[in-house]
């Protein structure tokens, strides 16, 4: 049985003064008017926090009953920064039963008015408590390793601060991300410290927003070819090798499987670079470009939206913006879109037949991959 990508509704990113349930409905209400507000019968909602006024939302049926959806199943999901993709591998599992027909998959988070230490420490729930305890952050643990992939393929601090320049340039043609500013290399690398060789302007930002799509049983041009995830050890010092992510060579190797094509097929990806680092990390280990090349194909052009593989169009983790839970319905909103020939300024080159969406849980614990396309 298949399923589609039958809209999507794109919530905006920054600092946003709204409450949870508020970026919620933003973005679900551009889902449902893509659908002509046709029936749901599953709301499937995805948060890592979950953060409301008072202490914790009942977000499930708070939202439900803003949209009118008192009659429809739910599903509330988290797993961390990769929420979204879960969230979304639920509901597309759910309608493959047959007892759904269409669903609503959303994700949000409300962070900003939040210290930047009480982030820290929440985010830090996603690690292992050993290295949590011992003062581990997630950006900490990015620096590690960042610097073993710089230290294997002898490769220069200054490929991150292209990463991120990447990120930056691609968001300003989209409305919806956090950062509509373009940066400069220069900029990047004077930027504050954070965790080196790690700056500032190499780490994704607190964000708020949400993230929504309409998944509908049968075909469409953002037809579900393939699902895979997988995951790992928590704790880093169990991994056998730091400069890749099995999490996510497992998913996508079970997704490609699942969807039966290859890497080479696939013509436009959005990728969960958290710390620009990591965008040439996901790409190799996704098989989209060898392994220790992706700075080299970024330099040559090759991500850009007329390159040979084009990668986060929306801007990415980096420029998007980062409220966690909605970053993995992002991803996936952003290559249906470009399917579908919705993407407007951000429409790559060449119009693609599948894409490929990356989401990452922690630094790497949980990861999920979901390939689109039209079907054959």
């Amino acid at each position: 049985m298949t399923v589609h990508v039958a809209s999507v509704g794109p919530g905006r990113y920054g600092k946003r003064p709204e409450g949870l349930v508020d970026l919620a409905t933003e973005a679900s209400h551009r889902a449902l008017e893509g659908v002509g507000r046709r029936p749901i019968d599953l709301l499937a909602v995805g948060s890592m926090m979950a953060w409301g006024p008072h202490g914790p939302e009942a977000l499930l049926p708070r939202l439900a009953s803003r949209l009118g959806l008192d009659s429809a199943h739910g599903l509330r999901l988290d797993s961390a920064s990769g929420t979204g993709g879960m969230t979304v591998h639920a509901a597309v599992m759910a309608l493959e039963t047959g007892r759904f027909q269409r669903a609503l998959v959303v994700a949000v988070e409300k962070m900003t008015d939040r210290t930047t230490a009480v982030i820290t420490r929440a985010l830090a729930a996603s690690l292992d408590t050993s290295e949590a305890a011992a003062g581990g952050t997630m950006p900490a643990l990015a620096a590690l390793v960042t610097q073993r992939y710089l230290q294997k393929f002898q490769l220069p601090p200054s490929i991150a601060d292209a990463a991120s320049v990447h990120d930056r340039a691609m968001a300003v043609d989209n409305p919806f991300a956090h950062f509509q500013k373009a940066v400069s290399a220069d900029e990047v690398a004077s930027s504050r410290a954070v965790a080196l060789p790690l700056r500032l302007l190499h780490c994704s930002a607190i964000s708020d927003g949400a993230s929504a799509l309409v998944l509908e049983r049968g075909e469409g041009p953002a037809t579900v070819l393939g699902l895979g995830q997988a995951m790992d050890a928590i704790r880093l010092v169990d991994r056998d090798d730091l400069t890749t992510f099995s999490a996510t060579r497992l998913a996508g190797q079970r997704a490609y499987e699942n969807a039966h094509v290859t890497p080479s097929q696939v013509q436009v990806a959005e990728v969960h670079d958290a710390f620009s680092p990591f965008l040439f990390l996901h790409a190799e280990d996704l098989g989209l470009v060898e392994p220790g090349k992706g700075s080299e194909l970024l330099a040559a052009g090759g991500f850009a939206r007329d390159g040979r593989i084009p990668i986060n169009p929306s801007g990415g983790v980096i420029g998007r913006g980062h409220p966690v839970a909605a970053s993995g319905v992002a991803e996936i909103g952003e290559v249906a879109l470009q399917l579908r020939g919705e993407a407007e300024r951000r429409a790559i080159a060449t119009p693609p037949r599948i894409g490929l969406a990356h989401a990452m849980s922690g630094i790497g614990a949980h990861n999920f991959v979901t390939i689109l396309g039209a079907p054959s």
